[in-house]
Formats: C-alpha cells, structure tokens, sequence
C-alpha cells in the first residue's frame, strides 16, 4: 500500500483513527489524553489530512485569553476593523480546530467552548453580535497531559463531559521501532536498542524523573546517529539533558546509555 505524501505518517496502535472519523462524522468533541511526546500532535495532523480538512493548531497557556480564540477589534489605517482568532476562522472554514494542552489556558477561556460543544454547536461572538453555527465539516479537538494535572490544571467535569474522549500512551516497543525507522531510517537493529533504552528510562519515571521519555525525544536521538553523530553522545543530548537537571540522576542514565552500547 502506498501512502499518500501529504498525509502524516502516523502508525496507529489500536482504533484510534476509527475513532476519530467517527467522532468527526457525527460532529462529535474529541479529547485526547496522553503523556508529551507521545504522538497526539501528529495523530491529529494525520487524521485531518485524511478526511481532507484543513487543521488550525493553538498551542494553550497561562494567558491565553477567550479573545485571543475568538478575535478582537484592531486599529490599522486610521480604522477600526475585526480580525478573527483561530478558534472563529477554524468554524467559518469548517476546518479542525486543535487546542493543545488544554489545561494550560485560563479557567475562563475554556467557557466560549461550551456553546460548539454541544448540540448547538454554535460560537457566539459577543464584540460583535455574530453568532457563528458551525458547519458540518468543523470538529473542536482538545488534548492534555494527565500527568500535569493538579487542583490548579484540570479540566472541570462540566467541560470533559461535552467530549468524547480517548487515552494515548507511548506505542508498543515494535511500533515504537517502526515510528523511528521511519521518521529517521536507522537499521532496526539500532532502533531496537534504543527503544529498549526508552523502555529503560521510562520504568524510572515517579522515582528518578518526574517525565518520560518521549518517542519525540527518541526520534531526536535516532536523527543525530542517522547523520553521524556518536551515539552516546546523542543520547545525552536528546535522551538524558532534556529529561533531568539532577546530576546523579543524568549519571545514572548515562551509565545505562554506556551498558547500551558497549562503552
């Protein structure tokens, strides 16, 4: 089979891309729950370009505001003029609209969701008095790290249960090998070693490290061997220094590392 070049390559580990089509067909919100670097980004990307919907990506924080979604009026020549934000330009386009890392906008932002999620599916812009229904084609999709959560970050339920929702994780080691080889193309005797490495480092997180290690980073490290870089030296780079600032800790993984591959 060959795959088409302007879709994603994502390597899907369960019904995911069954559930996302079928949300997307019953014009149903998806929430998307898993750990950094797992995958959900790109998920998303490959199952827009497979229904052949354009994707408007918001990355969420701390002062994202429901303007910043919406839209605002701004000044320019001499005049007074609207500009949509993504959240508005995604319902006009009947596009995907991705809101990543939900938990980390403002408590009041998540409210202007409310209206496009539920059987109205309608998005009211108040500045202006339009009340924009969305079309067929649009899908609100929102995704967050459980890991994250606290009091202060999480979503409240009157908000989580206007999705229907799904829980990711890291693939399977022998998926995990084949994301690799092909974001990168290393032999698979090398992805294999380093996804055991992976393994390793992941069997540490809530004791030595408060993340895991991500196939994002994985892949990290897969790009600079691929292109001539000492592999130790790349996993300490992309596997060990982003993971941890404790030096007995880095140490500690290094040493594994160096068992790894033989120094």
């Amino acid at each position: 089979m060959t795959r088409n070049i302007d879709v994603p390559l994502y390597q899907p580990v369960g019904n995911e891309c069954e559930v996302f089509e079928h949300a997307w067909r019953n014009r149903l919100p998806l929430l998307i729950k898993g750990p950094t670097g797992c995958g959900k980004t790109r998920f998303v990307a490959h199952m827009a370009a497979q229904l052949g919907r354009p994707l408007i990506t918001v990355s969420c924080h701390d002062d994202l505001s429901a303007a910043d979604l919406v839209g605002r009026h701004l000044i320019g020549d001499g005049q007074t003029y609207w500009s949509d934000g993504p959240l508005a330009r995604a319902v006009r386009q009947g596009a995907i609209c991705y809101l990543d890392e939900i938990v980390e906008a403002r408590k009041d932002t998540t409210v202007v969701l409310h209206p496009l999620t539920d059987d109205r599916r309608i998005l009211p812009i108040e500045r202006t008095g339009e009340e924009l229904q969305a079309p067929d084609e649009f899908m609100l999709v929102v995704s967050y790290n459980p890991g994250y959560q606290n009091l202060l970050k999480s979503l409240k339920p009157s908000t989580r249960q206007r999705f229907v929702a799904m829980s990711f994780d890291f693939p399977p080691p022998a998926v995990e090998q084949q994301v690799v080889i092909s974001e990168t193309g290393i032999d698979s005797a090398l992805a294999q070693r380093l996804v055991n490495l992976v393994t390793h480092f992941r069997q540490l997180k809530d004791h030595d490290l408060e993340e895991a290690a991500s196939t994002r980073l994985l892949v990290y490290a897969a790009s600079l061997i691929k292109s001539g870089f000492d592999p130790v030296a790349a996993c300490k780079v992309a596997l060990i220094e982003p993971l941890t600032d404790d030096a007995d800790t880095a140490e500690a993984l290094f040493e594994v590392v160096r068992a790894t591959f033989g120094r």
